[in-house]
């Protein structure tokens, strides 16, 4: 009976033992499982913002029929700049220069380059004709010059080289 005894209570220690490990790795998996819930929550969070924030890219990049029919064109912008000048107090008023006024100044600044740029554009007749008279005053002066250089060259010496790079200052040697 002794051995009977010795048997079962080996058996129970043994049934214990397996009871607490049994215990132990059921713990174990019980903290990973609220892990892998708790990544779970958070991948879905993930996954629902950037949902939203597509969705929300999307409908900035669209623009609806309704927006681009409120597009003002250039006589209201005008008109509703006037109305809002007209609301300030006189002295902001007396600051904004009128329209007509920078219209003049823009004006009389790009006159000089549309007097250039028509210039520019003139017919091949007068660019002909004006490449005539150049030739010609070009023609004029040499000859002119041709005339008078003879004459200048035999009548005027030739400086000599160590006149030209003398000073005027008397050097410590001479």
């Amino acid at each position: 009976m002794l051995i009977a005894f010795a048997m079962i209570c080996a058996c129970q220690k043994q049934g214990s033992a397996a009871e607490q490990q049994l215990a132990q790795r059921k713990t174990e998996l019980d903290t990973r499982e609220t892990a892998l819930d708790e990544r779970e929550k958070a991948l879905h969070e993930r996954d629902r913002s950037l949902a939203e924030r597509e969705k929300a890219i999307a409908k900035i990049r669209r623009t609806p029929p309704c927006v681009q029919a409120q597009t003002p064109d250039a006589a209201q912008v005008q008109a509703e700049r006037d109305r809002r000048i007209q609301q300030l107090p006189p002295e902001f008023r007396s600051l904004i220069p009128d329209r007509s006024q920078v219209d003049a100044a823009r004006a009389e600044k790009d006159r000089p380059k549309q007097e250039r740029l028509s210039q520019g554009q003139r017919g091949p007749e007068e660019l002909q004709s004006q490449r005539q008279r150049k030739s010609e005053a070009i023609q004029k002066w040499q000859m002119s010059g041709a005339a008078a250089s003879p004459a200048a060259e035999v009548t005027s010496p030739t400086p000599s080289p160590a006149i030209e790079y003398s000073s005027p200052i008397p050097s410590p040697t001479r």
